[in-house]
């Protein structure tokens, strides 16, 4: 009992000594990260749909991610707030429901995270996570533990908009680009693989694409560690149109099927 008391005094204690340094200490520079990608008021909307020969395309689920349109301020820099939101639809809420919820705060300059909200209800699964990112102290701090976090990691959220902004002009098949990201109280890196290019249709029309090969954990149901394959488009605005995942049986799929307040013309739509 005096241990557990203890413990819980010390990591209040560090929370603490982190939450003060922190707010004195942001005097001290942060990365500068040329972003041309996105802007406030992005909203880019998704399906996702399972295929297999069996059954052909069936709807699983929709989903979104919105940039919010007002500014914000964190650690006194503005930020961007950014929601997504995805759900199962039809069929697919009978024998796994989904309602996923994500929130992220992250520097409009430097690309990190301040704050990451998450809550998952997939079928019986259900997770709740709270983390506040101290990025001079290098302490996240979630609403059950307290861990050390390397220079410029980032949430699940922001990852994804900071690897818009990466400049792939020069990438040769085979180039990996690394990002850190912070999930589930531990710290992990997706390697990005960068595959060539590629033009594809989708229901939105044909686009040139740069097509990578995300890095994902082996398991059960992944049985290499570069399954997906996730097509961006090849402009500046790097809008993911369409991305997959072998599975043990067939291939889950999501398309973007809206977008509106881009920051660019989207000049690889080609009709």
């Amino acid at each position: 009992m005096f241990t557990k008391t203890l413990m819980k005094k010390s990591i209040l204690l560090l929370f603490i000594i982190s939450v003060l340094f922190s707010s004195f200490s942001f005097g001290q520079k942060l990365r500068k990260i040329d972003n041309q990608a996105f802007k406030r008021g992005e909203r880019l909307e998704f399906k996702v749909f399972y295929d297999a020969m069996l059954t052909g395309k069936v709807t699983a689920g929709i989903a979104f991610l919105e940039v919010g349109k007002e500014k914000a301020t964190m650690n006194e820099r503005p930020v961007y707030y950014v929601k997504g939101e995805g759900w199962s639809k039809g069929a697919f809420n009978f024998f796994f429901k989904v309602e996923d919820k994500f929130e992220s705060y992250f520097d409009e300059d430097a690309l990190i995270p301040y704050r990451f909200v998450r809550k998952v209800r997939e079928g019986g699964y259900k997770k709740d996570e709270d983390v506040r990112f101290f990025h001079i102290t290098q302490v996240a701090s979630s609403n059950r533990k307290i861990k050390h976090i390397p220079s410029n990691v980032q949430d699940v959220i922001s990852a994804f908009y900071y690897a818009r902004t990466i400049d792939y002009s020069n990438a040769k098949k085979g180039d990996i680009f690394p990002i850190p990201f912070y999930l589930d109280d531990s710290v992990y890196t997706t390697a990005i693989q960068f595959d060539g290019r590629e033009t594809i249709k989708t229901s939105l029309g044909t686009f040139r694409c740069l097509r990578f090969k995300p890095m994902v954990v082996t398991g059960n149901v992944f049985s290499n560690p570069y399954p997906m394959i996730l097509w961006v488009t090849d402009d500046k605005n790097r809008l993911p149109v369409l991305g997959e995942s072998a599975v043990v049986v067939g291939k889950v799929k999501f398309e973007l099927t809206g977008y509106t307040n881009i920051a660019n013309p989207l000049l690889s739509k080609t009709d």
